[in-house]
């Protein structure tokens, strides 16, 4: 992989901000000719700093109103116990984060239901019946202050613009 400069870094932000850009937007917002800012993110994507381009859809009018963060604590730690658990969390949509841990509890996840009922049923239906998993807390979050936002990509690794 190749260093970034100041206009791969900005690229990468603006596309980040929104991947709809087209080629001719972005090297004009990034101060490059269209040919070199084609070059430029077509590396970037085969280099793997941009991984995929989604859509952003609103959690709320599909319906899924409660955000919510449960932690796990596995029955045994092995490795064939971690991997079932990690299987499992591969075929749950509403898991939408999902993050080994070190400390008390072994994993906290992000999870989106519609209501407590959902919510409820997802505990105690799917969790705590599977053979991994041998306790789970549970919060549900009262106000989201800040949501998955993007990278500081304008920033060097020291913080450094």
């Amino acid at each position: 992989m190749t260093q970034l400069d100041q206009f791969d870094r900005k690229i990468l932000a603006h596309l980040q901000d929104d991947a709809r850009l087209t080629n001719n937007d972005l090297a004009e917002r990034v101060n490059l000719s269209p040919s070199q800012c084609s070059r430029r993110r077509q590396r970037l994507e085969e280099d793997g700093y941009i991984r995929g381009y989604r859509a952003v859809l609103d959690r709320e009018k599909l319906g899924y109103t409660l955000v919510n963060i449960i932690s796990v604590t596995l029955a045994t730690h092995n490795r064939d116990n971690a991997r079932h658990f990690a299987e499992l969390l591969s075929r749950l949509p509403e898991v939408q984060e999902a993050h080994a841990l070190t400390g008390e509890m072994d994993y906290i996840l992000k999870v989106v239901t519609p209501d407590l009922r959902s919510l409820s049923e997802f505990v105690n239906g799917v969790l705590l019946p599977h053979e991994s998993v041998q306790h789970v807390k549970t919060a549900i979050v009262l106000e989201s202050l800040k949501e998955a936002g993007g990278l500081p990509v304008r920033q060097t690794a020291s913080g450094r613009a």
